[in-house]
């Protein structure tokens, strides 16, 4: 019978196999332990197991065996040095060097003095380093072979050779040692090879390296001049790399670098001087001829992220208006490129579009009125001096540049629109015979009527002349335009249906021609995206909505622009979104405004039939069947100034509306970039839409991994006596779901604030959410701290009427009375009628809160505050106890009955009743 309680046993299965492994009968000690993982139901144990049966391996040099059990007891305690290190010897001998140092690093984190630990930390480190430096072919002796193998011509060993120079230029150590090598030298001779792979390589080492004195000898030994010829080369990807380099260079210098470095920062004095070099190298490039168009927009993207302050309470603006004096001309030149003509600047799509969000930022950063208006002055001088009676091309140039205002700062440009001679200059090219002339006319006419309320002259003027162009061209690329104009002027009524500029049904007609061009892939990609903009106006109307999710190749076709490389295109795909799912702000109308409204004969916006809820809800179901989720997933990733916080709002209120059923909520993570980062409201619906997807799904599935701690933050944003109700309500509950998580976000003292609440749903989720987290240490300190009333309160909640709530409150009283003994005994001190509840809640006709009630008492005669439990059963509670505990058994009320027959048997226990018999 011993061998076959020993079998049973896990903890002597554990020291039977630990006798084995010390008498060196491995195999027999495997045995054990793993009879022992099999029937052990503590962790501690457990964990203990797989360790010792990871040294089992060990000794076996079955070493991934080793390295798995060594994590399972990780898993279980990530602060166990012996099972880390077992792994760490294990990933060694697997030769995954870099892994086994992480582990050893951890290791000399928690036991800082052992000898073993610290000795194989310094061997790993050595040898990763070596091994870095050595790998690379026949030139064993010297560290930096990789530039000879490099500068070499065999083709396969220098890719290996030029990942492994980006790799080593990231760490500390490896950069120094490139730099004390000659390195920078030889990394310019692989710039000189003009191979992309070599520049590529070249380029990312040296953003490697970019730190203290090293940023320095960089900028003296390269040239700010010779990496400004290398951004303009027509590689995309140089291009993106020689920006990033540049980035490095200017956090570096002005301190923007938060990596930390020894006493090298006396070395970066003369920062502003250099600073000021590459400002001025990059004004050149955006209007130099000389510089390819992924050159131009890495120029102007830099300039963004540079120039204007991040932070307006930051008062010096120095930058700004250097750039204005030296470059705002030739940005505004950009603005004016017509592609279509020869002899232009080297353009991509999205070229005039970051210009004009440059002038945008650049205008905002200014801090009186005196800068504006000499940032007018400029703009207007410059497009004055393009007119020409005798040289249309320069006049387009003009008219073009008022366009590319108009898409930034609008109210430079709608001034100028204003200006004599400007719109007669607009209707001239109306009419001229050639297609560029009018395309650029229609387009500047389209960009001046966006705020409608101050486009009344616009209006009157725009409509008659583009209806005009509209019926006469035969040219499809004008038509097309003059019908955007026509939808933008014509949607000033929004979604109200009794404001129509257009006749019934003709909306849909230039709807359906709008998507006859969408979906006409033989048309160059700047027509079809103005038969978005189109649609982005006429989807204001609900047939059109309807129709338009309908026709699936026009979705599609529109899904495939919007995630294509133009990313001008975004605003509209957004807004059309918007307006097909209905997201956009409604103005609640009260009813009885509207009567008033009737009665004096003013105009009452209506609501059409076909933007009731059931309609929308249809459009969505098709939306999602058509692929909305994975093109707002590609254009939400869009890391580009073109994705503005406007746009951002846009698609956080699309995924808002998409999430809208449970069913479809899905793994929605593309979500998270919107609720962290863009405006105010965008951020809120993009939080919301996160807390419907969190509240019904197991959210490890619905956010992997690290996801699950960036959700976390958005949705304790929404609690926030601010937002509504439902909002307050949906976050609540996926915080339940996410309860492990909110600790680490601090968010308890809001949870508290809602079990506060007058609304019943939010206090009802907010106490079933501490219910969910009492069982947590931090938790349960809050409950012991004197001076507050969250205890009460919890007392009070479980004489509510409300059973959810009651429920709830219960639930959370009983884990921290059985969790925390000093909590029966405070329990009984917030509130003189403490009794009289539990009474209730012993008797309650609700199994579930009854049984929560008897736990509670069950606690309190379990607490060692012998006068309580005596108390306890002087009172009618025992009587009550009986008449539970001696009911026949009932499968429905079995745990009820067994809990109160328990707390009799613990009374008998104290000496407070004597022994009764239990029915048979």
């Amino acid at each position: 019978s011993t061998s076959h309680s020993l079998m049973a046993d896990p903890i002597q299965l554990k020291d039977e196999g630990n006798k084995h492994f010390q008498a060196g009968e491995v195999d027999k000690a495997i045995e054990c332990y793993t009879k022992a993982t099999k029937l052990c139901k503590d962790k501690k144990v457990l964990a203990v197991i797989y360790r010792n049966r990871s040294a089992c391996f060990l000794k076996k040099e079955s070493y991934t065996n080793a390295a798995s059990d060594a994590s399972k007891a990780i898993d279980m305690d990530a602060a166990d040095v012996k099972a880390l290190f077992r792994r760490c010897q294990a990933l060694e001998k697997l030769d995954k060097l870099d892994m086994a140092f992480k582990d050893v690093q951890r290791c000399s984190i928690i036991e800082p003095k052992n000898k073993t630990i610290l000795e194989t930390l310094r061997r790993l480190g050595a040898e990763i380093q070596a091994k870095v430096c050595y790998q690379l072919g026949p030139f064993r002796h010297k560290p930096l072979n990789m530039f000879d193998i490099l500068l070499d011509e065999e083709m396969d060993k220098k890719e290996k050779a030029a990942n492994n120079l980006e790799v080593l230029a990231r760490e500390d150590a490896g950069a120094e040692r490139i730099f004390q090598n000659n390195g920078v030298p030889l990394l310019l001779d692989m710039l000189e090879t003009g191979k992309v792979e070599m520049v590529l390589a070249a380029i990312r080492t040296f953003a490697g390296m970019c730190t203290g004195h090293k940023t320095m000898a960089i900028i003296h030994l390269v040239g700010i001049d010779k990496l400004c010829s290398i951004m303009a080369v027509d590689n995309e990807d140089i291009a993106l790399a020689t920006s990033d380099l540049f980035q490095c260079i200017n956090d570096s210098l002005t301190g923007g670098d938060r990596r930390i470095y020894g006493k090298e920062e006396a070395l970066v004095l003369d920062a502003s001087k250099n600073l000021k070099s590459i400002l001025m190298a990059l004004l050149e490039m955006v209007a130099s001829k000389k510089v390819s168009g992924h050159g131009r927009d890495q120029a102007l993207n830099l300039l963004c992220r540079n120039v204007p302050r991040k932070d307006k309470k930051d008062h010096d603006h120095s930058k700004s208006l250097f750039t204005i004096d030296h470059g705002e001309r030739k940005i505004l030149k950009v603005c004016g490129q017509i592609p279509d003509l020869p002899d232009q600047l080297p353009m991509t799509e999205n070229t005039q579009l970051i210009a004009s969000v440059l002038l945008d930022k650049l205008w905002d950063d200014l801090r009186c009125d005196p800068e504006r208006d000499h940032y007018r002055e400029v703009c207007d001088e410059y497009i004055k001096g393009k007119f020409d009676p005798n040289d249309m091309d320069r006049n387009i140039h003009a008219i073009n540049t008022l366009s590319g205002l108009l898409q930034g700062p609008f109210e430079v440009g709608y001034q100028l629109v204003g200006r004599q001679g400007i719109m007669e200059m607009m209707v001239a090219l109306c009419g001229s015979e050639r297609e560029v002339d009018q395309m650029v006319a229609v387009e500047a006419l389209i960009h001046s009527s966006t705020k409608m309320s101050r486009a009344s002259f616009i209006i009157t003027n725009g409509v008659s002349l583009l209806k005009d162009i509209y019926k006469k061209t035969k040219n499809e690329k004008i038509k097309i335009r003059a019908l955007v104009g026509l939808c933008k002027l014509g949607s000033a009524g929004g979604d109200d249906y009794s404001m129509r500029q257009f006749a019934e049904g003709s909306t849909e007609k230039l709807a359906k021609q709008c998507r006859k061009w969408l979906c006409n892939s033989a048309m160059d990609t700047k027509t079809r995206k103005w038969a978005i903009e189109g649609l982005a106006y006429l989807t204001q109307d609900a047939d059109v909505k309807d129709d338009f999710v309908e026709v699936k190749p026009a979705m599609k076709a529109m899904f495939e622009l919007a995630t294509s490389k133009d990313k001008t295109i975004l605003y509209a795909v957004a807004c059309t979104l918007v307006n097909c799912t209905n997201s956009y702000e409604k103005k609640e109308i009260m009813p009885e405004l509207v009567q008033l409204a009737k009665f004096s004969k003013q105009h009452v916006p209506e609501q059409h039939h076909k933007d009731k809820k059931d309609f929308i809800q249809k459009r969505v179901k098709r939306m999602l069947k058509g692929g909305v989720i994975s093109a707002l997933t590609v254009m939400v990733k869009a890391d580009n100034l073109l994705l503005t916080d406007q746009t951002k709002e846009m698609l956080a209120r699309v995924f808002l509306a998409l999430a809208d059923d449970a069913k479809d909520r899905g793994t929605i993570c593309a979500l998270i970039p919107l609720a962290l980062e863009g405006s105010a409201i965008g951020k809120i619906r993009a939080s919301h839409a996160l807390a419907k997807i969190a509240a019904v799904s197991n959210p490890e599935i619905a956010f992997p991994g690290e996801r699950i701690y960036e959700v976390v933050r958005p949705l304790v944003s929404l609690l926030h006596p601010e937002r509504d109700g439902v909002q307050n309500y949906e976050a609540l509950l996926s915080l339940t779901n996410l309860a492990v998580k909110i600790l680490k976000e601090k968010a308890l003292p809001e949870i508290e604030k809602y079990m506060f609440e007058d609304h019943d749903h939010i206090r009802q989720a907010a106490t079933e959410c501490m219910c969910n987290l009492v069982t947590c240490k931090e938790v349960q300190d809050r409950y012991l701290e004197d001076g507050n009333d969250r205890l009460k309160l919890l007392v009070l909640m479980c004489a509510e009427d409300d059973e959810k709530l009651q429920r709830a409150a219960a639930g959370a009283l009983a884990m921290l009375t059985a969790a925390q003994k000093k909590l029966c005994t405070k329990m009984t001190l917030v509130t003189l009628q403490w009794m009289e509840f539990l009474q209730r809640l012993i008797l309650h006709d609700q199994p579930q809160i009854q049984h929560r009630g008897l736990v509670i008492v069950y606690n309190i005669l379990n607490s060692d505050d012998n006068e309580l439990a005596k108390k306890l059963i002087e009172s009618k509670i025992l009587e009550i106890l009986t008449v539970i505990g001696k009911a026949m058994d009932n499968p429905k009320r079995q745990l009820v009955i067994d809990v109160a027959r328990t707390c009799l048997v613990k009374a008998m226990d104290l000496g407070l009743i004597k022994p009764f018999t239990t029915p048979s």
